[in-house]
C-alpha cells in the first residue's frame, strides 16, 4: 500500500496547530520531518490549491527553519496607505491568487500603516486554509511620531505580538522578526530584552521562528554573533540589487550558521523603476541621478526597469520579498520568475548594468536615516 506523504504532512500540521500549547514536543518533531522526495511543499492543500500551478513554483528552504518557501514572497506593506492608495477587495483577490499559485510566504509588520497592513491582511486571509501559507510579522517599530517610532522593550514586545495576532485574526505567526535592529538604543537592548522576549513568545506558541531585519548587513551579522537566543532568519533590504551587492558578501556567513536569508526591496525602494523613487528616499543625489539615467534609458526602449531589477534579484537570491497589493503586480512578478526576460530585455539589462557601473561599488545610504532619527527633535 502506497503512503500519501503529502496527506500525512498536512494532518500532522493540522494536529500540531490544534494541540500546539499542550504538546510542544510534537511541534518540535514536526518541524524537522523531511520528505525530500516530495515535489510539493507542506503548505500544499489538496482541494484548495491548483496543483499544476503550485508545481511550477520553485521553492527554497528558509535556512534551518524547516519551511520550504516560494522563491517569490509577498510583502504586505502596501495593504495600507503606507505606500500609497490601495483597494481592500483587490488585496483580497491578490492574496487568494498568490496562495493558489503557490506563493506561501507573506510578510507584514505593525509599522506598515501603523497596524493597518496587519488588519487588512487578516481580512484577506479569511477563508484560506491556515496550513496553506506562512506569515511573518515584526516587533520593535510602531508609530509615525519619532519619539514613539521604536520600542524594543520587554513590555512593548509582549504587547505587540498580542496586538498583531488580533489584527491578523491568527493564533500564531510562523516567523517573528525584530524590526530594524540598528535603531535600537543599543545592541544590548536587542540582545538582552527584545530577543529573549521573542524567544519567550515562541515558547508560548504564539510564534514559530525568530528573525531580525535591518539595512546595515554588518549589524545583522553582529547581532547573530552576539545573541544567546538562536536567530533563524535575516531580512535584508536594498542590499542585493543592481547597485549594491553587500548582502552577497555576507551570504557565506549566514549560510554557515543555517540562517535563512530574505532579500527585500530588490528595486532599491523605487530607485530601480521607471517611475523613480519616492521623495523621501534616503539615497544621495549622485545615486539618484545615475539610476534616473538607467530609468530613462529603459523608458526610451519601452522596458520596465523594475522588471529587470526583479530578474536580477531572483538571479542573485534564494528568496525575494516583493511588495504586491494587486493582481497585475503579482502576475508581472510571477512571469519574471517563471519565464525570465526576453531577448530585447536582456540587451537592455546588459546596457543598464553598464550605466549603473558609473556608481561606486555597493552604492548605499547606511546611517543616513539613522543619523536623521538620532538628531535631536526641535
Amino acid at each position: 500500500m502506497s503512503i500519501n506523504k503529502r496527506a500525512i504532512h498536512k494532518y500532522i500540521r493540522l494536529f500540531w496547530c490544534i494541540s500546539r500549547d499542550k504538546v510542544p514536543k510534537i511541534r518540535l518533531q514536526y518541524k524537522f520531518i523531511q520528505f525530500s522526495e516530495m515535489s510539493l511543499p507542506e503548505t500544499y492543500v489538496h482541494g484548495f490549491h491548483d496543483e499544476a500551478l503550485v508545481r511550477e513554483m520553485p521553492w527554497h528552504p528558509l535556512g534551518n527553519t524547516g519551511m520550504q518557501v516560494s522563491r517569490i514572497a509577498l510583502g504586505a506593506g502596501g495593504f495600507s496607505y503606507f505606500y500609497g492608495d490601495y483597494d481592500i477587495e483587490e488585496c483580497k483577490r491578490t492574496i487568494y491568487e498568490a496562495i493558489k499559485n503557490g506563493v506561501n510566504f507573506i510578510d507584514t509588520a505593525p509599522w506598515y500603516g501603523h497596524g493597518e497592513s496587519e488588519k487588512v491582511l487578516g481580512q484577506c486571509l479569511q477563508g484560506i486554509p491556515r496550513e496553506a501559507y506562512y506569515v511573518a510579522t515584526k516587533v520593535g517599530r510602531y508609530e509615525k511620531e519619532v519619539a514613539k517610532m521604536f520600542d524594543f522593550s520587554v513590555e512593548r514586545t509582549r504587547r505587540s505580538i498580542n496586538e498583531s495576532l488580533e489584527r491578523l485574526k491568527l493564533n500564531y505567526v510562523d516567523l517573528l522578526q525584530v524590526h530594524d535592529v540598528e535603531f535600537a538604543p543599543s545592541m544590548d537592548v536587542v540582545l538582552n530584552e527584545t530577543l529573549p522576549t521573542v524567544k519567550e513568545i515562541v515558547n508560548s506558541g504564539k510564534a514559530e521562528h525568530i528573525g531580525i531585519t535591518g539595512y546595515p548587513v554588518g549589524v545583522l551579522k553582529e547581532c547573530i554573533e552576539k545573541s544567546k537566543v538562536p536567530i533563524e532568519t535575516v531580512l535584508s533590504y536594498c542590499r542585493s540589487t543592481m547597485i549594491d551587492y553587500t548582502l552577497n558578501e555576507y551570504l557565506p556567513f549566514f549560510k554557515s550558521k543555517g540562517i535563512g536569508v530574505i532579500n527585500a526591496a530588490v528595486n532599491s525602494m523605487g530607485l530601480l523603476t521607471n517611475n523613480g523613487p519616492p521623495g523621501w528616499h534616503p539615497a544621495t543625489d549622485s545615486i539618484k541621478d545615475v539610476c534616473k539615467e538607467a530609468s530613462d534609458y529603459c523608458k526610451d526602449r519601452d522596458v520596465e526597469l523594475g522588471k529587470l531589477a526583479v530578474y536580477h534579484g531572483l538571479n542573485n537570491s534564494d528568496v525575494v520579498l516583493i511588495g504586491m497589493n494587486n493582481r497585475k503586480l503579482l502576475e508581472y512578478n510571477l512571469d519574471v520568475l517563471k519565464n525570465g526576460i526576453n531577448e530585447k530585455e536582456q540587451k537592455v539589462y546588459d546596457d543598464v548594468l553598464q550605466i549603473l557601473a558609473k556608481l561606486p561599488a555597493n552604492s548605499q545610504w547606511e546611517n543616513v536615516e539613522l543619523e536623521r532619527f538620532r538628531k535631536p527633535q526641535i
